[in-house]
């Protein structure tokens, strides 16, 4: 039974229907008594869900930006994202999506001085907030605060270490897809040099990929020995590439360090990409010269909005038992660090 159904059987529009079931005065009180009588005789129910939401929807815009979201982080920072290229990306992916849907975004400082998770949420109960939108944390062991667990949370990054809905970058497959392309272009000895925080916050997702691949690909005991580096450290960076030879490169680490590898591989005048390929993968690489993958920030903030906006609307609340993780893929940038090979046999460094 639905609205189309009752309009037939009462003789009238599907919209005029739908107005005598509202009780609106755009119809005469006849037409809405006859509606809501056959109605009950038909055992018409409306949908909830759909009706919650085409109220929300038929409320002036002005009234439906009072719907909030409230943005919060473990940083020292009360906005850490106005101090990093990579989490801005991503609040402007959130505003922009929390815009199209009707919501608006209140930054909130969960350490903020003299503040304690029990007062926080009463902070939010008074401000009307029932879903959160998270930062997550630069401790990777961080737990979410049982005192805020009965709102909706969406959380980015792998950083929260309870469970929680979740959008983040597609780690293991950014590393396939980046080996794949290199395999394409004739490269046959690639080696992986990492940060140690990257390796950590990416849940060891590009060692595994590295290895596995290499196993699937190349053949067993083909895989170079992984070097993970706390920033750029020359001296075992050198010695690494001496001593295994790789073709190429397969640099991942934050973004600042890409800059710090360009400068190390220039003093030491090696040649990219005649010497070494070279591709990364790291938050931001537009304008570092060199080819790679770039995480896709925009849409990572987009789909956090729209995972959260569900949770609301299907009233799901609380840490999930069965938390839901959307991977975004990160976009590939041509930097001219690579370059087709004439030899399958690869190059390397000379000692």
């Amino acid at each position: 039974m639905n609205v189309r159904h009752l309009a037939r059987l009462a003789g009238l529009s599907p919209s005029a229907v739908s107005l005598a079931l509202r009780n609106s005065p755009k119809v005469s009180a006849v037409t809405r008594m006859k509606v809501r009588r056959l109605a009950a005789q038909e055992g018409y129910r409306p949908d909830a869900k759909l009706v919650a939401m085409m109220t929300h929807l038929r409320r002036p815009r002005a009234v439906r930006q009072q719907a909030c979201f409230g943005v919060i982080s473990f940083y020292d920072s009360p906005r850490p994202w106005e101090s990093s290229r990579h989490l801005a990306q991503i609040y402007e992916g959130m505003q922009r999506r929390a815009d199209e849907l009707g919501y608006r975004l209140e930054p909130l400082w969960l350490r903020a001085p003299g503040m304690t998770y029990r007062r926080f949420r009463g902070i939010l109960d008074a401000r009307g907030i029932e879903g959160l939108l998270s930062f997550g944390s630069p401790d990777l062991d961080q737990e979410f605060p049982a005192e805020l667990a009965a709102h909706a949370i969406v959380t980015v990054g792998l950083s929260i270490h309870t469970p929680l809905h979740r959008v983040t970058s597609h780690f293991y497959n950014d590393t396939v897809n980046v080996l794949e392309r290199v395999h394409r272009l004739g490269y046959r000895r690639p080696g992986l040099v990492l940060g140690r925080y990257e390796e950590a916050r990416s849940g060891h997702a590009h060692t595994s990929a590295y290895l596995g691949w290499c196993e699937h690909r190349l053949g067993p005991g083909k895989a170079l020995p992984v070097l993970q580096l706390e920033r750029v450290e020359e001296k075992p960076l050198l010695a690494w590439l001496a001593r295994e030879r790789p073709d190429v490169l397969v640099f991942v680490h934050l973004y600042d360090m890409v800059v710090e590898l360009g400068a190390v591989l220039r003093r030491h005048r090696v040649r990219v990409p005649g010497d070494l390929g070279v591709v990364v993968l790291s938050q931001i690489l537009v304008g570092s010269g060199f080819s790679g993958l770039q995480q896709n920030q925009p849409l990572m903030g987009a789909w956090a909005v729209e995972l959260l906006a569900a949770r609301i609307t299907n009233r799901d609340f609380g840490i999930p038992a069965n938390p839901r993780i959307e991977l975004v893929e990160s976009e590939w940038l041509d930097g001219g660090s690579l370059a087709p090979q004439v030899s399958t046999g690869g190059r390397g460094l000379a000692g």
